[in-house]
């Protein structure tokens, strides 16, 4: 199918009602489902409107293997369960199309579970989705109409249609003819929808309930790159602060996780009450920065300088601009030695392409390739992306009102070690939640749960031993191949997802969780730690007694 084929203006009402009319033939709930249709094109095909096309349906048998590898994906979905693998081109536009992937399992659990991305990358998280699969759920992922890798946004220049794709449409859309193929292939209703992913996927859940609150039960957002307009300025900022290379200014990336790293854990983590290489309160960390300073006969590639210091100081403050404003909240402590990965690629002399490439493709629109950042990029460029909002995809919504009336609930989490994301951004989007809905009377704890997990990298992974697999999105893989929920401990108290469905499903709202960390972050090897994860603002604290590898021996405490 190409774009030709579908007629401007009437793409979208087409899709709508097709979706509306193949879910009325659906009957009510039943106890268990398995398919009704052959798993083949030509009977996936009977029933899509005429701008969608299944370009696979293939059958995958028990412990099989599925692969379309995309930059952001390359790695082959295997020891799926029998399902039947679908691939679905919808032409979103007179000039865009996305591509969507959806897993059937033979044994379906009567629940629906999306999946996002990550960065600008284009690709579906077939991943994800064979986690999703494994526990039973009909799992769903877009490619947001494009290929590229994570940092390559160089689709969306001049290309207003795909953009929109990226910031919004294709997610939606593919979740509506999804939820229509998934109910005719079973012949059965999805009892519950759900969404789980982090980063560009955190945005996705949050912008889906915000602009189509009716389309999942349960969402969880992980550290959301929801302020694009911001986020991605602010990473070109960051680096600009640490250019040019000859300047007294820059700090190599060597010196991130030898010296600067090493000296805030040294710091803040004996301020918890536990020396144990987990800095469990960053933001109540009082640090003195000049231990870092180089006097008259330091190895200076062990210290700074009075002028590196500045920088660094910078970094550890929020993101101020003319007239004092408020741009973007700082890096938080403990999330350096990610930081220095990320700031790696200022060695080269150049700003990071995660700020760059946004603005250049969905700002500017850019054709050279020597534009002078250091003199051209200011204040009036984030000025421009808040006032054109490329794509729409900000999820800056903050009255989530619409998504609690209906009855969804929000699980939101963030590491406090993420280097990419700073955790302080998703402690900004909760106080504006907050700030936003408690003066309309509408409960938050009733819908809305926020966690902060100390140790946590960006998505998945973590500083030394600490704890930080709840089976979230992006988590699973990180683990290796075939694991689905937290192995051994497949309950709502370790397992995010599981926590949300027992909220959706049976009223139970989640308090702590439990994070796990494997020996080597691997599962045969057993469990090295766990610890209790607790709702914002409360605070795991040690009992002083116990043996601290033991989620036993903590309890989630207020701080007043």
């Amino acid at each position: 199918m190409n774009s030709s084929q579908l007629s401007a203006g009437n793409w979208w009402s087409t899709l709508k009602t097709s979706a509306q009319s193949l879910l009325s033939l659906i009957p009510v709930f039943q106890s268990t489902a398995g398919p009704v249709l052959e798993c083949s094109p030509s009977a996936l095909s009977a029933f899509l409107p005429a701008h969608a096309s299944i370009t696979n349906a293939v059958p995958v048998p028990a412990n099989g293997t599925w692969s379309q590898p995309s930059p952001p994906f390359p790695h082959p979905a295997t020891g799926l369960p029998a399902l039947c693998a679908i691939t679905v081109n919808v032409i979103s536009s007179t000039t865009s199309s996305f591509n969507f992937g959806l897993f059937l399992p033979e044994e379906w659990n009567l629940r629906f579970m999306g999946s996002g991305n990550g960065g600008f990358g284009g690709g579906i998280n077939w991943n994800d989705m064979g986690s999703s699969a494994l526990s039973g759920f009909a799992s769903m992922s877009t490619d947001t109409g494009h290929t590229s890798s994570v940092p390559d946004a160089s689709w969306a220049l001049h290309n207003p249609e795909t953009q929109k794709d990226w910031g919004y449409r294709a997610m939606h859309e593919s979740v509506e003819l999804a939820k229509a193929i998934t109910q005719k292939y079973y012949n059965s209703k999805i009892k519950y929808s759900y969404f789980s992913s982090c980063s560009t996927g955190g945005r996705q859940g949050l912008k889906e309930l915000q602009m189509f609150p009716q389309d999942f039960d349960g969402v969880i957002s992980a550290a959301p790159a929801w302020w694009t307009s911001h986020l991605q300025p602010w990473h070109l900022t960051m680096s600009l602060w640490n250019l040019p290379l000859n300047g007294p200014n820059h700090i190599p990336s060597s010196l991130f996780p030898a010296v600067i790293a090493a000296e805030v854990m040294k710091q803040c983590d004996p301020q918890d009450g536990l020396v144990d290489g987990i800095i469990s309160n960053p933001e109540g960390c009082i640090f003195v920065p000049e231990t870092l300073l180089c006097g008259p006969k330091s190895d200076k590639s062990k210290c700074l300088t009075a002028s590196q210091l500045n920088t660094l100081d910078k970094w550890f403050s929020d993101w101020v601009d003319t007239n004092n404003t408020f741009l973007f909240p700082r890096l938080s402590r403990g999330a350096e030695a990610q930081f220095g990965g990320f700031m790696s690629y200022a060695d080269s002399g150049l700003p990071h392409p995660m700020g760059t490439t946004w603005v250049s493709n969905f700002l500017l629109n850019l054709t050279t390739t020597d534009y002078d950042w250091a003199t051209n990029f200011d204040f009036s460029t984030v000025q421009l992306g808040d006032e054109t909002n490329p794509g729409q995809a900000n999820a800056d919504d903050f009255d989530l009102s619409p998504f609690a009336a209906r009855g969804g609930k929000l699980i939101h989490y963030h590491g406090y070690s993420d280097g990419l994301i700073p955790a302080t951004a998703s402690i900004y989007l909760h106080q504006q939640i907050l700030r936003t809905l408690i003066p309309k009377g509408v409960s938050t704890p009733s819908f809305y749960k926020f966690y902060l997990i100390p140790g946590l990298l960006h998505c998945g992974g973590s500083i030394g031993d600490a704890p930080w697999y709840i089976g979230g999105g992006g988590q699973h893989s990180i683990l290796g191949a075939n694991v689905k929920s937290v192995p051994g401990f497949e309950d709502p108290r370790h397992d995010v997802v599981l926590a949300l469905m027992r909220w959706v499903e049976d009223g139970v709202a989640p308090e702590e969780l439990v994070a796990t960390k494997f020996v080597d972050d691997r599962v045969e090897k057993g469990v090295r730690r766990q610890r209790p994860v607790c709702p914002y603002p409360m605070q795991a604290r040690w009992d002083g007694a116990g043996d601290p590898n033991l989620a036993e021996s903590w309890a989630c405490k207020d701080l007043h």
